[in-house]
Protein backbone atom coordinates (compact mmCIF):
# COMPACT_ATOMS: atom_id res chain seq x y z
CA UNK A 1 0.00 0.00 0.00
CA UNK A 2 2.78 2.40 0.53
CA UNK A 3 4.75 1.62 -2.19
CA UNK A 4 1.34 2.58 -4.36
CA UNK A 5 0.90 5.80 -2.14
CA UNK A 6 4.27 6.43 -3.03
CA UNK A 7 3.97 5.67 -6.84
CA UNK A 8 0.62 7.48 -6.72
CA UNK A 9 2.29 10.63 -5.43
CA UNK A 10 5.22 11.13 -7.79
CA UNK A 11 3.35 12.78 -11.02
CA UNK A 12 2.19 15.31 -8.36
CA UNK A 13 6.22 15.36 -6.86
CA UNK A 14 7.57 15.65 -9.93
CA UNK A 15 5.11 18.42 -11.22
CA UNK A 16 6.18 20.05 -7.74
CA UNK A 17 9.61 20.18 -8.47
CA UNK A 18 9.46 21.30 -12.46
CA UNK A 19 7.20 24.71 -11.74
CA UNK A 20 9.86 25.23 -8.78
CA UNK A 21 12.73 24.94 -11.75
CA UNK A 22 10.47 26.91 -13.67
CA UNK A 23 10.52 29.83 -11.08
CA UNK A 24 13.67 30.47 -11.75
CA UNK A 25 15.08 32.22 -14.93
CA UNK A 26 16.69 30.15 -17.54
CA UNK A 27 19.10 30.63 -19.78
CA UNK A 28 19.78 29.17 -22.75
CA UNK A 29 22.28 30.27 -25.57
CA UNK A 30 21.43 32.53 -28.90
CA UNK A 31 23.84 32.10 -31.65
CA UNK A 32 23.90 34.48 -34.52
CA UNK A 33 25.16 32.97 -38.31
CA UNK A 34 26.68 35.52 -40.00
CA UNK A 35 27.70 39.25 -39.63
CA UNK A 36 27.93 39.24 -43.85
CA UNK A 37 31.97 39.96 -42.68
CA UNK A 38 34.49 37.35 -44.04
CA UNK A 39 37.26 36.22 -41.01
CA UNK A 40 39.61 38.67 -42.94
CA UNK A 41 37.30 41.90 -42.82
CA UNK A 42 35.88 42.01 -46.44
CA UNK A 43 32.03 42.26 -47.27
CA UNK A 44 30.67 39.24 -47.98
CA UNK A 45 28.95 39.95 -51.47
CA UNK A 46 27.61 36.68 -52.09
CA UNK A 47 26.07 36.22 -49.02
CA UNK A 48 24.89 39.38 -48.50
CA UNK A 49 22.75 38.99 -52.10
CA UNK A 50 21.14 35.74 -51.03
CA UNK A 51 20.52 37.43 -47.14
CA UNK A 52 18.76 39.81 -48.78
CA UNK A 53 16.73 37.95 -51.60
CA UNK A 54 15.50 35.64 -48.59
CA UNK A 55 14.45 39.02 -46.62
CA UNK A 56 12.51 40.56 -49.35
CA UNK A 57 10.58 37.21 -49.79
CA UNK A 58 9.85 36.31 -46.63
CA UNK A 59 8.08 39.82 -45.98
CA UNK A 60 6.72 40.03 -49.43
CA UNK A 61 5.01 36.64 -48.11
CA UNK A 62 4.38 38.40 -45.00
CA UNK A 63 2.78 41.06 -46.24
CA UNK A 64 0.75 38.15 -48.91
CA UNK A 65 -0.52 36.43 -45.98
CA UNK A 66 -1.53 39.72 -44.04
CA UNK A 67 -3.59 40.75 -47.04
CA UNK A 68 -5.22 37.42 -47.26
CA UNK A 69 -5.96 36.56 -43.64
CA UNK A 70 -7.01 40.03 -42.69
CA UNK A 71 -7.76 42.05 -45.95
CA UNK A 72 -5.27 44.41 -44.94
CA UNK A 73 -2.00 45.78 -46.89
CA UNK A 74 1.08 47.17 -46.14
CA UNK A 75 2.95 46.50 -43.94
CA UNK A 76 0.77 34.71 -11.25
CA UNK A 77 3.06 33.28 -12.62
CA UNK A 78 6.59 32.39 -13.19
CA UNK A 79 9.73 33.94 -13.69
CA UNK A 80 11.02 34.82 -17.38
CA UNK A 81 12.96 32.00 -18.96
CA UNK A 82 16.41 32.98 -20.55
CA UNK A 83 17.30 31.47 -23.89
CA UNK A 84 21.10 32.71 -24.88
CA UNK A 85 21.18 33.09 -28.34
CA UNK A 86 24.24 32.07 -30.75
CA UNK A 87 25.94 33.52 -33.84
CA UNK A 88 26.16 30.77 -36.46
CA UNK A 89 29.02 32.04 -39.35
CA UNK A 90 27.19 31.06 -42.13
CA UNK A 91 26.05 33.34 -44.96
CA UNK A 92 22.30 34.18 -43.72
CA UNK A 93 22.52 36.23 -40.63
CA UNK A 94 20.40 35.02 -38.21
CA UNK A 95 19.97 34.12 -34.40
CA UNK A 96 19.39 30.68 -32.89
CA UNK A 97 19.18 28.76 -29.98
CA UNK A 98 17.19 25.35 -28.53
CA UNK A 99 13.90 24.49 -28.21
CA UNK A 100 12.06 21.31 -27.07
CA UNK A 101 9.64 19.11 -29.13
CA UNK A 102 7.92 16.28 -28.26
CA UNK A 103 7.14 13.35 -25.48
CA UNK A 104 10.05 12.63 -24.88
CA UNK A 105 11.27 16.00 -25.30
CA UNK A 106 14.13 16.32 -28.19
CA UNK A 107 15.93 19.27 -28.91
CA UNK A 108 16.40 21.31 -32.10
CA UNK A 109 18.24 24.60 -32.99
CA UNK A 110 15.98 27.35 -34.42
CA UNK A 111 16.26 30.94 -35.91
CA UNK A 112 14.31 32.88 -34.05
CA UNK A 113 12.45 35.29 -36.11
CA UNK A 114 10.07 38.44 -35.39
CA UNK A 115 10.01 39.15 -39.03
CA UNK A 116 7.23 35.67 -39.36
CA UNK A 117 4.85 34.26 -37.75
CA UNK A 118 5.40 30.17 -38.18
CA UNK A 119 7.79 27.39 -36.38
CA UNK A 120 9.21 24.62 -38.70
CA UNK A 121 11.09 22.08 -38.90
CA UNK A 122 12.68 19.12 -40.42
CA UNK A 123 10.15 15.47 -40.48
CA UNK A 124 11.70 12.02 -40.43
CA UNK A 125 10.35 12.04 -43.55
CA UNK A 126 12.86 13.97 -45.03
CA UNK A 127 14.99 12.72 -47.24
CA UNK A 128 18.87 14.00 -48.53
CA UNK A 129 17.28 17.88 -48.46
CA UNK A 130 17.70 17.38 -44.61
CA UNK A 131 20.49 15.97 -43.98
CA UNK A 132 22.96 17.19 -41.09
CA UNK A 133 19.69 18.47 -39.28
CA UNK A 134 18.07 17.16 -36.16
CA UNK A 135 14.44 15.27 -37.48
CA UNK A 136 11.18 15.51 -35.77
CA UNK A 137 9.76 12.09 -35.96
CA UNK A 138 5.95 12.04 -34.85
CA UNK A 139 5.61 8.76 -34.08
CA UNK A 140 8.11 8.73 -31.91
CA UNK A 141 6.04 11.45 -29.71
CA UNK A 142 3.07 10.33 -27.57
CA UNK A 143 1.98 13.68 -27.54
CA UNK A 144 2.17 14.54 -31.61
CA UNK A 145 -1.04 14.69 -33.68
CA UNK A 146 -1.28 14.19 -37.35
CA UNK A 147 -3.61 17.65 -38.48
CA UNK A 148 -4.36 15.87 -41.61
CA UNK A 149 -2.75 19.18 -43.62
CA UNK A 150 -0.07 20.10 -45.92
CA UNK A 151 1.85 23.40 -46.13
CA UNK A 152 4.33 24.67 -48.72
CA UNK A 153 6.31 27.62 -47.53
CA UNK A 154 7.99 29.26 -50.91
CA UNK A 155 9.75 32.69 -51.42
CA UNK A 156 10.16 34.46 -54.17
CA UNK A 157 13.93 33.95 -54.14
CA UNK A 158 13.71 30.13 -54.62
CA UNK A 159 13.77 29.25 -50.60
CA UNK A 160 10.79 26.75 -50.24
CA UNK A 161 10.17 24.02 -47.15
CA UNK A 162 6.74 21.93 -47.22
CA UNK A 163 5.53 19.09 -45.72
CA UNK A 164 2.91 18.37 -42.74
CA UNK A 165 1.07 19.98 -40.53
CA UNK A 166 1.74 18.68 -36.72
CA UNK A 167 0.51 19.84 -33.30
CA UNK A 168 2.71 18.77 -30.34
CA UNK A 169 4.57 19.70 -26.71
CA UNK A 170 6.86 22.62 -27.82
CA UNK A 171 9.34 23.95 -24.81
CA UNK A 172 11.45 27.04 -25.10
CA UNK A 173 13.10 28.65 -21.76
CA UNK A 174 11.76 26.03 -19.86
CA UNK A 175 7.89 27.02 -21.06
CA UNK A 176 5.25 24.30 -22.28
CA UNK A 177 3.65 25.65 -25.32
CA UNK A 178 1.18 22.11 -25.51
CA UNK A 179 -0.69 21.30 -29.05
CA UNK A 180 1.54 24.07 -30.99
CA UNK A 181 0.73 23.99 -33.94
CA UNK A 182 4.12 23.80 -36.75
CA UNK A 183 5.01 22.21 -39.94
CA UNK A 184 7.47 19.08 -40.51
CA UNK A 185 8.77 19.36 -43.64
CA UNK A 186 9.58 16.45 -45.94
CA UNK A 187 11.93 18.88 -48.40
CA UNK A 188 14.02 21.64 -47.54
CA UNK A 189 15.05 23.87 -50.86
CA UNK A 190 19.09 24.48 -51.15
CA UNK A 191 19.30 27.53 -49.26
CA UNK A 192 17.87 25.62 -45.66
CA UNK A 193 20.13 22.75 -46.42
CA UNK A 194 23.76 22.25 -44.42
CA UNK A 195 26.07 23.92 -44.24
CA UNK A 196 24.46 26.79 -45.58
CA UNK A 197 21.45 26.91 -43.16
CA UNK A 198 22.83 25.30 -39.37
CA UNK A 199 20.06 25.42 -37.46
CA UNK A 200 16.99 22.96 -38.04
CA UNK A 201 14.10 25.29 -38.77
CA UNK A 202 12.79 28.83 -37.65
CA UNK A 203 10.20 29.97 -35.01
CA UNK A 204 8.41 32.73 -36.10
CA UNK A 205 7.73 35.69 -33.38
CA UNK A 206 4.76 37.47 -35.22
CA UNK A 207 1.36 37.87 -34.50
CA UNK A 208 -1.03 34.90 -35.75
CA UNK A 209 -2.78 36.91 -38.64
CA UNK A 210 0.64 36.09 -40.82
CA UNK A 211 0.64 32.68 -39.94
CA UNK A 212 0.00 29.96 -42.82
CA UNK A 213 -1.25 27.18 -40.39
CA UNK A 214 -4.00 29.87 -39.12
CA UNK A 215 -2.74 29.00 -35.89
CA UNK A 216 -1.20 30.82 -33.07
CA UNK A 217 2.33 31.26 -32.83
CA UNK A 218 4.64 29.84 -29.73
CA UNK A 219 4.42 32.97 -28.03
CA UNK A 220 0.63 33.42 -28.46
CA UNK A 221 0.14 29.67 -27.41
CA UNK A 222 1.96 30.38 -24.48
CA UNK A 223 -0.20 33.34 -23.84
CA UNK A 224 -3.32 31.77 -23.97
CA UNK A 225 -2.14 28.95 -21.85
CA UNK A 226 -1.61 31.63 -19.10
CA UNK A 227 1.96 30.18 -19.09
CA UNK A 228 4.30 33.32 -18.75
CA UNK A 229 4.67 35.93 -15.71
CA UNK A 230 4.25 38.49 -18.33
CA UNK A 231 2.76 38.60 -22.22
CA UNK A 232 6.14 39.71 -23.58
CA UNK A 233 9.62 38.47 -24.78
CA UNK A 234 12.99 40.59 -24.99
CA UNK A 235 16.19 40.09 -27.20
CA UNK A 236 19.97 41.05 -26.71
CA UNK A 237 21.83 40.61 -29.48
CA UNK A 238 25.07 42.00 -27.91
CA UNK A 239 28.31 40.14 -29.24
CA UNK A 240 28.50 38.17 -26.24
CA UNK A 241 26.08 36.74 -23.98
CA UNK A 242 23.27 36.97 -25.99
CA UNK A 243 19.80 36.11 -25.06
CA UNK A 244 16.09 35.44 -25.58
CA UNK A 245 13.89 36.57 -22.84
CA UNK A 246 10.57 34.85 -22.27
CA UNK A 247 8.05 36.16 -20.21
CA UNK A 248 9.31 39.18 -18.48
CA UNK A 249 12.51 41.48 -19.19
CA UNK A 250 16.57 41.69 -17.72
CA UNK A 251 17.01 44.83 -16.29
CA UNK A 252 20.77 43.74 -16.07
CA UNK A 253 21.42 43.84 -19.78
CA UNK A 254 20.60 47.54 -20.45
CA UNK A 255 21.32 50.86 -19.36
CA UNK A 256 18.65 53.51 -18.45
CA UNK A 257 14.75 53.15 -18.89
CA UNK A 258 13.01 51.52 -21.91
CA UNK A 259 11.46 53.92 -24.29
CA UNK A 260 7.94 52.45 -25.91
CA UNK A 261 6.46 52.74 -29.30
CA UNK A 262 2.82 51.06 -30.31
CA UNK A 263 2.54 48.94 -32.95
CA UNK A 264 1.07 50.33 -36.02
CA UNK A 265 -0.19 47.29 -37.54
CA UNK A 266 -0.83 44.53 -35.95
CA UNK A 267 0.54 41.17 -38.05
CA UNK A 268 4.43 42.55 -38.26
CA UNK A 269 5.95 43.95 -35.49
CA UNK A 270 5.59 46.76 -37.02
CA UNK A 271 5.98 50.96 -35.77
CA UNK A 272 6.49 54.46 -36.37
CA UNK A 273 9.94 55.97 -36.09
CA UNK A 274 11.25 59.89 -35.80
CA UNK A 275 14.37 59.78 -37.57
CA UNK A 276 17.47 58.27 -39.21
CA UNK A 277 20.32 60.54 -38.30
CA UNK A 278 23.74 60.96 -40.18
CA UNK A 279 25.98 62.68 -37.80
CA UNK A 280 23.62 64.71 -35.50
CA UNK A 281 21.60 65.42 -38.50
CA UNK A 282 17.62 63.71 -39.67
CA UNK A 283 18.23 62.24 -43.09
CA UNK A 284 15.13 60.47 -42.88
CA UNK A 285 11.86 61.57 -41.29
CA UNK A 286 8.84 59.90 -39.63
CA UNK A 287 9.32 56.56 -41.51
CA UNK A 288 7.27 53.21 -40.73
CA UNK A 289 8.96 49.75 -40.16
CA UNK A 290 9.04 46.30 -39.30
CA UNK A 291 11.48 45.21 -36.53
CA UNK A 292 12.95 42.39 -37.47
CA UNK A 293 15.14 39.74 -35.92
CA UNK A 294 15.77 37.44 -39.07
CA UNK A 295 17.41 40.32 -40.93
CA UNK A 296 21.14 41.72 -40.55
CA UNK A 297 20.35 44.95 -42.51
CA UNK A 298 18.65 48.00 -42.28
CA UNK A 299 16.45 48.32 -45.31
CA UNK A 300 14.58 50.88 -47.02
CA UNK A 301 13.09 51.45 -50.79
CA UNK A 302 15.49 53.43 -53.10
CA UNK A 303 14.27 57.00 -52.70
CA UNK A 304 14.78 56.74 -48.97
CA UNK A 305 17.65 55.20 -48.43
CA UNK A 306 18.97 57.95 -51.02
CA UNK A 307 18.07 60.13 -48.43
CA UNK A 308 20.04 58.91 -46.21
CA UNK A 309 23.31 58.93 -48.27
CA UNK A 310 22.71 62.11 -49.71
CA UNK A 311 25.68 64.96 -49.04
CA UNK A 312 28.27 61.55 -48.54
CA UNK A 313 30.71 60.22 -50.87
CA UNK A 314 28.85 57.17 -51.37
CA UNK A 315 29.17 54.71 -53.98
CA UNK A 316 26.16 52.60 -55.25
CA UNK A 317 26.88 49.52 -56.46
CA UNK A 318 23.65 49.15 -58.03
CA UNK A 319 22.43 45.85 -56.26
CA UNK A 320 20.85 47.01 -53.22
CA UNK A 321 24.31 47.41 -51.57
CA UNK A 322 26.66 50.92 -51.03
CA UNK A 323 29.95 51.57 -50.36
CA UNK A 324 31.49 54.89 -48.44
CA UNK A 325 35.61 55.39 -48.13
CA UNK A 326 36.65 53.17 -45.28
CA UNK A 327 38.30 56.13 -43.29
CA UNK A 328 34.90 58.58 -42.84
CA UNK A 329 32.30 56.27 -42.09
CA UNK A 330 29.44 58.61 -40.90
CA UNK A 331 27.73 58.34 -37.05
CA UNK A 332 24.83 57.01 -37.66
CA UNK A 333 21.47 57.29 -35.26
CA UNK A 334 18.15 56.42 -34.96
CA UNK A 335 15.37 58.06 -33.30
CA UNK A 336 12.35 56.21 -32.25
CA UNK A 337 9.87 57.86 -29.15
CA UNK A 338 11.73 60.71 -28.61
CA UNK A 339 15.06 58.68 -28.07
CA UNK A 340 18.35 58.64 -29.97
CA UNK A 341 19.91 55.45 -30.30
CA UNK A 342 23.43 55.44 -31.43
CA UNK A 343 24.53 52.57 -33.94
CA UNK A 344 28.35 51.44 -33.27
CA UNK A 345 30.89 51.83 -35.94
CA UNK A 346 30.96 47.84 -36.22
CA UNK A 347 27.42 47.00 -36.81
CA UNK A 348 27.04 49.81 -39.60
CA UNK A 349 30.90 49.08 -41.18
CA UNK A 350 30.10 45.45 -43.29
CA UNK A 351 33.66 45.29 -44.12
CA UNK A 352 35.94 46.33 -47.27
CA UNK A 353 34.61 46.06 -51.13
CA UNK A 354 36.54 45.46 -52.74
CA UNK A 355 38.55 43.40 -50.82
CA UNK A 356 42.28 44.98 -50.15
CA UNK A 357 40.25 48.66 -51.29
CA UNK A 358 39.58 51.81 -49.06
CA UNK A 359 35.50 51.09 -49.24
CA UNK A 360 33.54 49.80 -46.83
CA UNK A 361 30.18 47.97 -47.17
CA UNK A 362 27.32 49.81 -45.14
CA UNK A 363 24.69 48.33 -43.27
CA UNK A 364 21.61 50.67 -44.82
CA UNK A 365 20.73 48.54 -48.06
CA UNK A 366 17.81 49.57 -50.64
CA UNK A 367 15.10 47.37 -51.73
CA UNK A 368 11.80 47.21 -54.00
CA UNK A 369 9.76 44.93 -51.79
CA UNK A 370 8.74 47.24 -49.05
CA UNK A 371 7.07 49.83 -50.25
CA UNK A 372 7.38 53.06 -47.75
CA UNK A 373 8.12 50.73 -45.16
CA UNK A 374 11.18 50.44 -43.29
CA UNK A 375 12.95 46.90 -42.06
CA UNK A 376 14.97 47.33 -38.93
CA UNK A 377 17.51 44.17 -38.34
CA UNK A 378 20.03 43.38 -36.11
CA UNK A 379 22.28 46.30 -37.52
CA UNK A 380 19.74 48.00 -35.06
CA UNK A 381 19.06 45.51 -32.71
CA UNK A 382 22.74 45.01 -31.83
CA UNK A 383 22.73 48.07 -30.25
CA UNK A 384 19.80 48.10 -28.41
CA UNK A 385 17.53 45.58 -25.72
CA UNK A 386 14.40 45.16 -27.27
CA UNK A 387 10.92 44.14 -25.93
CA UNK A 388 8.34 43.19 -27.71
CA UNK A 389 4.68 43.59 -25.96
CA UNK A 390 1.91 40.68 -27.01
CA UNK A 391 -0.69 42.18 -24.95
CA UNK A 392 -0.18 45.51 -25.13
CA UNK A 393 1.30 45.37 -29.04
CA UNK A 394 4.02 47.40 -28.68
CA UNK A 395 7.80 47.42 -28.41
CA UNK A 396 10.62 48.86 -26.25
CA UNK A 397 14.10 49.76 -26.83
CA UNK A 398 17.00 50.46 -24.18
CA UNK A 399 20.71 51.63 -25.08
CA UNK A 400 22.83 48.22 -24.21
Amino acid sequence: MLFLLIVAALPALVAALFVNVLHESISVPLRKRSSLTTDNGDFDMDGARAHLAFTEAKISAGFRALEVNAGETSISRRDPGSIPLTNDQGTNARWYGTISVGTPPVDFKVDFDTGSADLFLPASTCGQTCSGHTLYNPNASSTAIDRNATFILSYGDGTSVQGEQYADTVIIGGYIATGQVFGAANQFSSSLQTPAFTPDGVLGMAFEILSIYHANPVIQTLISNNALPDPVFAFSLASSGAELRIGGVNSALYTGSLTYTPVTQKGFWQISGDTINVNGNPTITSFSAVVDSGTTLILGNLGTVGQFYSGLNVTDLGNGFYTLPCDSMPIVSITIGGTVFPLSPDTFNLGTYPSGSNQCACAISSTGSLGKTMLLGDTFLRNVYSVFDVEQTKVGFATL
